[in-house]
């Protein structure tokens, strides 16, 4: 299968690269800047996603059968900082991707959030009200509209929810959050009621190659890892794996009372119900204990964690 990738840098779509190759796919990764040496990409070409026109030339070039998006302003922070560019990335490009697709009887995969909910009625099933309370939420239900309005005989959307495992960089997952404040001698704030259901990106990856199989799945779909847990013991959990002691990497519990004007664009609770996708396909929700297995020491951060054992 020809798939073309559009994030190919980011932390889902290196992840994909690899997890579509090992399946014999073929994967044309799409770069917004120079293109990194990603394992998995068969072509890798450098395209402005925020043009149409190139956009459109590039699928209608390559011709391919599915269309994987993995590009996304995904930091809630930088879409308030940057409206235009997040909405061109998050809602523009999908849905020209869709148009796209449609008009190539190509298979679309798209990424989408659980910030799509407030956080106040979980766990959510795939027909349950959307209400996002921050402008990343409503740039991404903004998009699964538009993507099922234009290609719904070929569409699938992925709810994803929060990330763990091993990011290209070092810097952008759980973990490695955690270790570049402690590293800096900072004290985490985390919450003891704002409730995440985390699964690695190589498990969403897996995932996203199995839709690009399975065309018969159609809609708007949920995945994530088997348990939510609180912002507080996921960061417990992490400092244990490593066995890092609470001086050198101290943990602050605070809860959502703390921060009124903070969590008003947090939602609380956004723990997922995975049905009906989880019974329908081979990869199968992770434990938070198996992600933790496949945690490593985020380079940046190795030396600082050497000397704390």
């Amino acid at each position: 299968m020809k798939i073309f990738l559009t994030g190919a840098s980011g932390f889902v779509g290196v992840a994909f690269a690899e997890a579509a190759h090992r399946r014999g796919h073929h994967v044309i990764g799409v770069f917004g800047a120079s293109a990194a040496s990603v394992p998995g990409l068969a072509q890798k070409i450098v395209l402005d996603l925020t043009n149409r026109a190139a956009v459109t030339s590039a699928l209608l070039e390559h011709f391919p059968d599915t269309v994987v998006n993995c590009a996304a302003v995904a930091e809630p922070a930088q879409c308030e900082a940057d409206p235009a560019r997040s909405d061109a990335l998050n809602v523009a490009l999908p849905t020209l991707l869709a148009q796209l697709a449609n008009h190539l009887s190509a298979r679309l995969v798209h990424i989408s959030t659980e910030q799509v909910f407030d956080g106040t009625a979980a766990p959510y099933a795939t027909d349950s009200r959307p209400n996002p309370i921050n402008l990343y939420g409503r740039q991404k239900l903004l998009s699964e509209r538009a993507v099922q309005a234009a290609a719904r005989t070929f569409a699938v959307t992925v709810r994803a929810p929060l990330l763990s495992g091993n990011s290209p960089a070092g810097r952008r997952s759980l973990h490695e959050r955690l270790f570049a404040e402690w590293a800096a001698g900072q004290t985490p704030r985390v919450y003891t009621d704002e409730i995440r259901q985390p699964c690695t990106a190589g498990s969403l990856a897996e995932v996203l190659v199995e839709l690009c199989e399975r065309t018969d799945l159609h809609g708007v779909v949920h995945w994530a890892g088997h348990e939510p847990l609180s912002r507080h013991e996921l960061a417990r959990r992490i400092r244990a794996h490593f066995k890092l002691a609470e001086t050198s990497a101290p943990i602050l519990a605070i809860t959502r009372a703390d921060t009124p004007a903070v969590s008003a664009t947090r939602p609380a609770n956004l723990t997922l119900d995975l049905q009906p996708l989880a019974g329908l396909l081979k990869t199968q929700p992770e434990t938070f204990e198996a992600q933790l297995d496949q945690f490593i020491v985020p380079p940046p951060f190795r030396e600082w964690y050497h000397a704390q054992n």
